[in-house]
């Protein structure tokens, strides 16, 4: 099978279990979205199936091969940032590319590329430290991608970055999906891999507590929430205690639902006191309810 496996995969450090016997496939090009609290094991299980420390158990295969760090051509972009505070630019990415076989010529042309496309040309005969948290990250990001790697591993990818570069980012992530690539992503903006990911898995405590396809999973739980945005308040219209407003903004509400037909049965009370209506929207639970719910339980 072609892609990425993990089988059953442990792992323990001075005799705590970080990752209890992980399963995960990615058999097709795509994101993949890896979630959990901090010290849950997620970047455990990033740095094992990239080979960077060896399992205690199970199986990692990538196109029916083991995993080894030499023949798996990835790219990974870590939590931890790492530039070279002194260096410059152009200096660091060179050295990066030939540490992952790039001849000089070929180097020097997908850096030009990914420079121009990260908007960053103007940075590269600069030292690091000259440039913004927000610059360094996307120079991060071209380490992990300048190599055209087949696999590739964005931890916390969107950490730091303000609108215009998050969406330079979200772009490049959507072309390289285009591109056939296969992406892991580690994110805390639920928003983010709800965006990019078709299956997920959240760990806690290094156990898989929810694992699968995100629309078959959120197709499982009812109705939650309620987005109405109306032309006048409507608290005199909500029956005592029987709709929670999470929150309300300019007559903009999100109402707590515990079953669709309270939204129905609100509707028609409206309708009835001829409220003027501009959006009325019956929600499935988001992922960042879901991963609290099943994090908490």
């Amino acid at each position: 099978m072609s892609g990425l496996i993990l089988k059953e995969v442990s792992k323990s450090f001075a005799g705590k279990t970080a990752v209890d016997r992980i399963s995960l496939t990615l058999d097709r090009p795509g994101v993949y979205g890896l979630l959990g609290t901090n010290g849950a094991g997620k970047t455990t299980t990033i740095r094992m199936l990239l080979g960077i420390i060896s399992k205690d158990s199970g199986e990692i295969t990538w196109n029916g091969h083991p995993v080894d760090r030499k023949t798996v051509n990835f790219g990974y972009l870590p939590e931890e940032r790492g530039v070279y505070p002194k260096v410059k630019i152009i200096n660091q990415l060179m050295y990066f590319a030939e540490l992952k076989g790039m001849n000089k010529t070929t180097a020097l042309e997908s850096i030009r590329h990914w420079a121009k496309r990260l908007k960053v040309e103007e940075y590269l005969n600069m030292p690091a430290e000259k440039l913004s948290k927000g610059n360094q990250q996307k120079i991060q990001f071209m380490t992990a991608v300048i190599h055209n790697p087949d696999l590739i591993v964005l931890d916390e990818p969107f950490s730091g970055l303000d609108p215009v570069n998050t969406d330079i980012i979200k772009n490049i992530i959507i072309d390289l999906v285009h591109d056939q690539k296969y992406i892991i992503m580690s994110a805390h903006q639920m928003s983010v891999i709800e965006e990019f990911c078709t299956n997920i898995l959240i760990l806690n405590r290094g156990k898989t507590v929810l694992k699968g396809n995100l629309k078959d999973i959120k197709s499982t739980y009812p109705a939650n929430r309620l987005l109405l945005d109306v032309k006048e308040p409507i608290e005199q219209y909500l029956p005592k205690n029987k709709f929670k407003i999470e929150n309300e903004k300019d007559n903009q509400y999100s109402i707590k639902l515990t079953s669709e037909q309270e939204a129905h049965d609100l509707l028609r009370e409206l309708v009835s006191h001829n409220v003027d209506i501009e959006k009325f929207e019956i929600m499935k639970p988001t992922l960042n309810d879901i991963f609290i719910e099943k994090v908490e339980a």
